[in-house]
């Protein structure tokens, strides 16, 4: 009786996802105009001028984010841009020849060269010899706090104690009390991959989200704690709760409400978002929440996920994506979407 009801269900599902599939997926961008970290207009033709071997664009918009104060804009280009030197590096040369003392130009190969070290075998001896660099760096920033999260993810590598994280912390802070990146550092920090627990993590994610400014990504900060929770196997204070994961994507729904459908801007925390639904078998909410990232995939998280498709960030993605449809329309009841159950399009008509 078991197997015929499996079977039942097996059968059903498939005329379902067969009927429904190709109406889910009207509307939504189709997979060969989905992006992967797309830039956005301002960095855009800073990267194309890099690519020819020109800084100037770049310098020039490191120093505007510098001036106006555009701490999470800045925060995106100087990891885009030391992610680009990372296989191109040859326009650093140039922008150093031309201004050796630029403190853009520092903290691009600062970011640059803490990326590599925590990339090599010998991880915490490779940061420790760049602490002074990044030191350096930081306390040449009065105001910016792009270096304090840059000295924040070298601590953590370079296995700083607890009273070294929270001094650098505060700088952070003080800085921009709001600044996700340095906010997402911590989480790290106090993870239970790293140094605290699931239920540290979430604590400081859901303290902080209480606390953000209204619109601010710290926001959708339990979320991300719920994205490692979800990753990570149960440490020492057990798995993370059910429920504290469903307020955490409660929270980033919400957030996500708040921009425009197609905004590159939330991009990275829709991306999060869409994951931990999909990870949670809500596939009406998830696949709504791939329609609200349109065509802006990136590589965080489905480039850090398990799957078959090893190491391709974009086929991730779009492999979930198709799965969110498929499983929501094996879910929607054939009724009501056909011509009736008596024209000649159905089993009556025979």
């Amino acid at each position: 009786m078991h197997s015929t009801m499996s079977l039942f269900r097996a059968l059903v599902g498939t005329v379902r996802s067969a009927r429904h599939a190709p109406r889910l997926a009207a509307g939504r961008v189709p997979d060969d105009d989905v992006l992967l970290d797309a830039p956005d207009e301002r960095l855009a033709p800073a990267l194309v001028a890099a690519a020819l071997g020109d800084p100037e664009p770049a310098a020039k918009l490191l120093a505007t984010t510098r001036d106006a104060g555009e701490w999470e804009d800045r925060d995106r280009y100087v990891t885009r841009l030391a992610t680009f030197a990372y296989s191109r590096s040859d326009w650093l040369g140039a922008w150093r020849a031309a201004a050796p003392g630029d403190p853009d130009l520092l903290l691009v190969t600062a970011q640059l060269a803490v990326r590599r070290a925590w990339e090599s075998p010998a991880r915490a001896e490779r940061l420790r010899e760049l602490a002074p660099l990044v030191q350096e760096i930081a306390g040449a920033a009065p105001h910016d706090p792009v270096p304090w999260r840059l000295a924040l993810d070298h601590a953590r590598g370079a296995h700083a104690g607890h009273a070294v994280f929270e001094s650098l912390w505060e700088q952070a802070v003080r800085r921009s009390p709001h600044h996700y990146g340095c906010h997402v550092a911590a989480l790290k920090y106090l993870s239970a991959q790293w140094y605290g627990s699931h239920r540290a993590a979430f604590d400081f994610a859901e303290q902080a989200a209480d606390d953000a400014a209204p619109g601010s990504l710290v926001g959708a900060l339990p979320v991300r704690a719920a994205y490692d929770g979800l990753r990570v196997p149960p440490g020492p204070d057990g798995s993370v709760p059910a429920g504290r994961v469903d307020r955490a994507v409660v929270r980033a729904l919400a957030l996500s409400a708040d921009f425009p459908a197609g905004d590159p801007w939330p991009a990275e925390v829709r991306n999060l978002l869409a994951h931990v639904l999909v990870e949670r078998a809500r596939w009406e909410e998830a696949w709504a929440e791939f329609g609200r990232i349109g065509p802006y995939a990136t590589s965080f998280p489905w480039g850090a996920a398990g799957g078959a498709v090893p190491e391709d960030p974009l086929l991730r993605f779009l492999a979930a994506r198709d799965r969110a449809r498929g499983e929501l329309a094996r879910r929607t009841p054939l009724r009501g979407t056909g011509r009736g159950r008596t024209g000649r399009g159905g089993p009556g008509g025979h």
